[in-house]
C-alpha cells in the first residue's frame, strides 16, 4: 500500500521557527485531520507538501506514480476564464492523450500491421483509462452537481460567483481527477449545511490518502480516522475523530504533567543531596548522583498555548419579548427571499438562523438591524434591548485605523486602558500599532469579537462568529455564550458550535421559517424521521397499504346513519394478519441474526490479542454494546407482534 512520509521537516521564516522535527505518514484510506492554533504552521506545511514553499531540512517522500490534489483557501482567476473552462483545465494532460490516442487510430488504419503501434497504442489506451480518461465528463458532472452548479453556471466567468461559489470550484478542481491523496485546506469555508454533508459523504467513499486542515470540529468528527496536531512547532499524532483525540490529548497531558511533576521532585531531593553531602564523608556518592542527574533525560512540558480569556458581563434585564416578526417580506429588487416570516424570541432564549445560502439569513439580520426596511411585515425590538452586532464582514471596524486607535475612539479609552483589554484579545507589543486592514481574518474577528465584550449588549446577533477561529478560540467564546445570561440570536454553518450553544433551531428555506426545539442535531435528527416516514408511506402507497389504512378509518354508512347496539358477545382471539405474521417471521430472523453477531464479537472481546490492544478492545466493546441495543429492541418489537396475534 503507498503512502505519503515526511520525515523531520523543517521551516523557518528568517529567524522565526514555523515549525521543527514534523514527521508523520499518510497511507492511502487514511484521512488525518490537521489542527493546531492560528499561526501554527499549518497552511505553510501544506504548502511545502506541494512545493510551493521550499522546506529547509528534512524529507518529503511521494511513491513513484503517485498524484496529489490540492485545495487551497484562496485562488485568482482571470476574467474571462470560465466554469467550464476551470474543470476542462484539471484534464488537460487526459484530454492530450485522448487527441494522441485518436492520432495513432488514423496510423493505425493505415498500417494494420504494425505491431509496434499497435503495442503504443495498448499502452496509451491503459493509461487512458488509469487516469479517468473514460469517465472524465462524468466525473466532471457528477462533482459540479454535487456542489450545487448546474449546466446553466459552466459558461459563467469564475469571478462573477460569490466566495463560497469560488471555494466550491476551488474544491470541485481538486475532486475531480480523484488523485491518490488530497491536501485540503479548509474545505469547509462558506459552504452551506447541504454542501458540507455532500463533501463528507464523498470523502467518506474516496479511497485515497487525505490530508484536512479544518477548524471545523463536527466535520473532522465525522470525516477524519486520525488527528495530527501542529503546536509548537511539531507534531504530535492520535488515533480516531476528533472526540478521540480531545480524550486522548487531555490525558496525555495529565500523564505528561504527573510524569514532570514527580521527576522535578526528584531532581530536587537529589540537588538537596549533592549539596548537603559533595564536601563531606557521603562526597563520593554525591558525586555519583551528579553524574546520574547529567545524564538524566529530561521531561520537558511544552507550555499552554496562548488564549485570549473573556467572558461577558452579566447581562443586564430586558423586557419578556425581545424579538417579534410579525409577517416580515423581503428581498432584493424583484427576487423575495422570503415572505410571512412571523417569530417571536423571549428573554434569555438562545436560537440558531440556519438555512442554504441565498436564502436571505444575514438580509433578515440587517432588517432586525434596522439597517434594510422589509417590504411589508413588522419587527419590533422589546423594552430595555441592547443590540450586539458581530457582522459576518466586519464592517463595525475602520480599516485606516490601528487597532489601538480602534479601542480607543469606539470607547474613550486612554492608551494604558486600550492596551489592557487588547492584551486581554491576544494583541500585544507592536501588534497594536497594525491597521485593520492589514490584520489576517482570525484578528479581525478577535477584535470584532472584543468590540462585542465591552459594548455590554443583553441581546447579541451573531452572523458566522467562528469564521476564521482556531478551536482554541471556538471553544472560549463557547463558554462565554453559555455564561451570558442574554438572549442570543446566531447564523452559523460550525454545527459543532450550534450543538453546543443552541437550544433552538430556525431554519429559513422554500421562503418560509421553520422551527425546532432543540440544538442542529436534534433538528437533523427530526429531518431524517420525517423523511423515512414519508418514504415509509410512499412504499405502502405503492402496496396499496396506505388505502387500506385510510379505508379502515373511514366510517361505514351504517355506522354513519344511526349507532349500532352494542350486545355482548363471547371474546374470540383472532388469527395473526398476514401483515402481522410476515413480520414477525422477519423480526425472527433479525433475532437469529443479531444473537450470532453477538456471540461472535463475545468470542473476538475474549481472544488475548485483542485484550492487550487498547483500541481493538474498545472498538469491539462500542460494536458489542451496539448490537446487544438492536438484540434488546428486536426482542421487544417481537412480543408488542405477539400480542398482536
Amino acid at each position: 500500500m503507498g503512502s505519503i512520509k515526511v520525515q523531520k521537516l523543517e521551516k523557518s521564516f528568517g529567524v522565526r521557527n514555523i515549525f521543527h522535527d514534523v514527521s508523520f505518514e499518510l497511507r492511502r484510506g487514511e484521512r488525518l485531520g490537521l489542527i493546531g492554533a492560528n499561526g501554527a504552521g499549518k497552511s505553510t506545511l501544506l504548502k511545502c507538501l506541494i512545493g510551493e514553499e521550499e522546506y529547509d531540512g528534512g524529507t518529503f517522500v511521494l511513491s513513484e506514480g503517485e498524484s496529489v490534489g490540492y485545495l487551497q483557501q484562496d485562488i485568482t482567476y482571470d476574467d474571462d476564464i470560465t466554469l467550464r473552462d476551470t474543470m476542462t483545465e484539471a484534464w488537460q494532460d487526459v484530454l492530450r492523450l485522448e487527441g494522441q490516442l485518436k492520432d495513432v487510430e488514423k496510423q493505425m488504419q493505415s498500417q494494420p500491421d504494425n505491431m509496434e503501434l499497435m503495442n503504443r497504442y495498448a499502452h496509451m489506451q491503459e493509461r487512458f483509462e488509469w487516469l479517468g480518461g473514460f469517465e472524465y465528463e462524468s466525473m466532471s458532472r457528477k462533482i459540479i452537481q454535487g456542489l450545487g452548479f448546474g449546466e446553466a453556471d459552466m459558461d459563467r466567468p469564475v469571478q462573477s460567483f460569490s466566495g463560497g461559489q469560488k471555494t466550491r470550484i476551488n474544491l470541485a478542481k481538486a475532486l475531480v481527477r480523484r488523485p491518490d491523496y488530497l491536501f485540503l485546506d479548509e474545505p469547509t469555508n462558506h459552504l452551506d449545511m447541504d454542501m458540507l454533508e455532500w463533501l463528507e459523504g464523498y470523502l467518506l467513499s474516496y479511497g485515497g490518502g487525505i490530508l484536512i486542515v479544518s477548524h471545523d470540529r463536527y466535520f473532522l468528527d465525522r470525516v477524519a480516522t486520525g488527528i495530527l496536531e501542529l503546536s509548537h512547532g511539531t507534531i504530535t499524532k492520535y488515533k480516531g475523530n476528533y472526540t478521540r483525540y480531545v480524550e486522548q490529548s487531555r490525558a496525555r497531558r495529565k500523564a505528561l504533567e504527573n510524569a514532570y511533576r514527580k521527576q522535578q521532585e526528584h531532581i530536587h531531593e537529589t540537588e538537596e543531596y549533592i549539596r548537603k553531602y559533595k564536601a563531606g564523608i557521603k562526597a563520593k556518592q554525591a558525586r555519583g548522583r551528579q553524574s546520574q542527574l547529567d545524564r538524566l533525560e529530561r521531561i520537558e512540558l511544552a507550555p499552554e498555548e496562548a488564549t485570549l480569556h473573556f467572558h461577558f458581563a452579566p447581562a443586564e434585564g430586558s423586557g419578556e419579548k425581545v424579538l417579534v416578526l410579525d409577517n416580515v417580506c423581503g428581498g432584493y429588487g424583484d427576487r423575495q427571499l422570503f415572505d410571512h416570516l412571523s417569530l417571536l424570541l423571549r428573554r434569555g432564549e438562545s436560537a440558531s438562523l440556519i438555512g442554504p445560502n441565498g436564502t436571505g439569513k444575514t438580509t433578515l439580520l440587517r432588517m432586525i438591524m434596522g439597517e434594510k426596511e422589509p417590504d411589508s411585515g413588522h419587527i419590533t425590538l422589546g423594552s430595555r434591548v441592547r443590540i450586539g452586532y458581530f457582522a459576518q464582514e466586519h464592517t463595525e471596524l475602520h480599516g485606516a485605523w490601528s487597532v489601538l486607535e480602534e479601542i480607543m475612539n469606539a470607547f474613550s479609552y486612554s492608551e494604558d486602558e486600550a492596551r489592557n483589554v487588547l492584551g486581554r484579545f491576544l494583541f500585544t507589543g507592536d501588534d497594536v500599532f497594525k491597521t485593520i486592514d492589514s490584520l489576517s481574518g482570525g484578528e479581525q474577528a478577535r477584535l470584532a469579537l472584543l468590540k462585542l465584550f465591552l459594548e455590554g449588549p443583553n441581546f447579541l446577533i451573531l452572523d458566522e462568529p467562528t469564521n476564521h477561529l482556531d478551536i482554541p478560540t471556538r471553544e472560549i467564546l463557547e463558554q462565554a455564550l453559555l455564561d451570558f445570561g442574554g438572549t442570543y440570536l446566531v447564523v452559523s454553518h460550525d454545527r459543532y458550535f450550534l450543538d453546543k450553544i443552541t437550544g433552538r433551531t430556525l431554519v429559513l428555506e422554500h421562503k418560509k421559517l421553520k422551527e425546532f426545539l432543540g440544538n442542529y442535531t436534534y433538528y437533523r435528527e427530526k429531518e431524517r424521521e420525517a423523511a423515512e416516514l414519508q418514504a415509509q408511506e410512499a412504499a405502502e402507497q405503492g402496496t396499496g397499504k396506505t388505502e387500506e389504512k385510510q379505508e379502515e378509518k373511514r366510517p361505514s354508512s351504517q355506522t354513519a346513519a344511526q349507532p349500532v347496539k352494542a350486545v355482548d358477545t363471547p371474546a374470540v382471539k383472532k388469527a395473526p394478519s398476514y401483515g402481522t405474521a410476515r413480520k414477525l417471521e422477519q423480526i425472527e430472523m433479525k433475532i437469529a441474526e443479531l444473537e450470532a453477531t453477538v456471540k461472535m464479537y463475545e468470542f473476538q472481546l475474549n481472544q488475548p490479542e485483542n485484550q492487550t490492544d487498547p483500541d481493538k478492545a474498545m472498538e469491539l466493546t462500542e460494536l458489542y454494546e451496539c448490537t446487544q441495543q438492536k438484540l434488546d429492541e428486536a426482542y421487544d418489537t417481537w412480543a408488542e407482534l405477539s400480542e398482536k396475534e
